[in-house]
């Protein structure tokens, strides 16, 4: 199998497919086919078929989020109607030209991880296939079963492992059991090779740094998210071993709290029963568990005060260094600042700003077309005296009067109307007749 330990991804989901997979069957089998041995045979084609089947490949290992794969799990896993494509070995040829794919292998070679228990072989020939490796370079079509990694999606679990790490208890102290570690990602993790090449990523990137002491083996992690880890000390490994003494005393204690408290109720039974020297060994067990309690408390609090002090020291050690780097950036922005040069650019700024003053003035002063400014005292007399003259002028006029609108007249209304103004036009004196209306009178004396 090409992922020992891990259940390989199944077929690829329709969803997951293009819309031409189940449609195009003249498309699919180009598809489906060998690729050129040259490209410049047609490059338009090739380019297609690449573009293709390299998109598929990256967005199933991250839909599955396996970190691992081969060529045979590809061609099982794209199997169409009993077929498979021909050309996915050159796809993944050019996956590993383009660093987009990494051979397992090679990449171990490139870390120093020689705590890998199940990577002695690949170790015991890392010089040798190191150099091919970087001479040949990734030319070479990988084997059906030769294991493959997702470059991209390694980064990312890797990613999510350290903060995991950041977001847990065990992020008190820097160094933590593999054990604990493994256990933690437990979820994020399927199986062992995937746990241990997500920790040879980290250690690749100097996030974290594995050491072997007396056969186990403990990881030291970074401070912060963007750190590099510092080389495992004797102050680490002085504090591991405080941690795990504190956690195996409380564990004891625990254990013969229990005990303490059986004593107790055997004592009990046993004057129930009237065994009354049985009661009193068990007593006395309960007494000497009780004594052996008291002073596995006190190496204990002895062992959490030791630690206790280690935390704050570097907690002070922190709080200096910010200081130190704090003290270190104002003497560098204060560098050219004096008292003496601060208050001449003071006495600058005010003599500068009593000659803006005066020039303003200045200029206020001047009139338009030479004329000189009135006094505000004639323009206010001035305004005065304007004021009293209108208000002699003013009349006293009665108010405009509004117009009410009327609702439209009816016909009767008009002919009254008009003959009122036939009426009163009746009443006015006649004029005089003019020599223009003569001869209409003769005219009419005449008929």
């Amino acid at each position: 199998m090409c992922s020992p330990g891990e259940a390989p991804p199944g077929p690829a989901a329709a969803g997951d497919l293009p819309p031409e997979w189940e449609t195009d069957d003249e498309r699919m089998a180009f598809l489906f086919s060998a690729f050129k041995q040259s490209r410049e045979v047609n490059s338009t084609e090739w380019d297609s078929k690449m573009a293709f089947w390299v998109g598929l490949v990256l967005a199933r290992g991250r839909r599955s989020g396996a970190v691992r794969t081969c060529l045979r799990e590809l061609q099982n896993g794209f199997e169409r109607r009993g077929s498979v494509p021909l050309g996915l070995g050159t796809v993944l040829r050019e996956l590993l030209r383009r660093g987009k794919l990494q051979r397992e292998s090679d990449f171990m070679a490139s870390v120093d991880s020689s705590w890998i228990s199940w990577g002695v072989g690949v170790f015991i020939l890392k010089p040798l296939k190191w150099t091919l490796s970087s001479v040949l370079g990734d030319s070479k079509i990988p084997e059906e079963d030769e294991v493959l990694i997702y470059v991209e999606v390694l980064q990312e679990k890797a990613e999510e492992v350290y903060r995991l790490y950041q977001s847990s208890t065990l992020s008190s102290h820097p160094v933590v059991a593999l054990a604990e570690l493994r256990s933690l990602c437990a979820g994020l993790c399927p199986d062992e090779r995937t746990f241990y090449l997500l920790l040879l990523q980290l250690q690749k990137e100097k996030r974290v740094t594995i050491l072997e002491q007396n056969g186990e083996k403990i990881v030291k992690f970074a401070r912060g998210l963007h750190a590099k880890v510092s080389p495992m000390n004797d102050v680490d490994i002085g504090v591991y071993q405080l941690m795990q003494s504190e956690q195996l005393l409380s564990q004891k204690v625990e254990s013969l709290s229990q005990e303490a408290e059986k004593c107790k109720e055997d004592a009990r039974s046993a004057c129930r029963a009237g065994k009354k020297q049985l009661a009193l060994r068990c007593l006395k067990a309960k007494r000497r568990t009780e004594r052996r309690i008291e002073e596995l408390h006190s190496k204990l609090d002895a062992v959490q005060g030791i630690l206790d002090r280690i935390y704050a020291s570097q907690t002070d050690q922190m709080v200096f260094n910010a200081y130190q780097a704090g003290v270190g950036a104002l003497k560098l922005s204060m560098k050219d600042v004096t008292v003496e040069r601060a208050e001449n650019l003071v006495d600058q700024i005010q003599e500068l700003c009593d000659t803006q003053d005066e020039v303003a003035q200045t200029l206020a002063g001047v009139g338009i077309n030479g004329l000189a400014e009135m006094d505000s005292e004639e323009l206010e007399k001035e305004l005065d005296s304007l004021l009293q003259d209108s208000s002699k002028d003013s009349v006293d006029l009665p108010p405009i009067p509004q117009k009410v609108p009327s609702a439209p007249m009816s016909d009767a209304e008009l002919e009254a109307e008009l003959e009122q103004l036939s009426v009163c036009a009746g009443d006015l004196p006649q004029k005089t007749p003019s020599a223009s209306s003569e001869p209409k009178t003769a005219l009419g004396l005449n008929l």
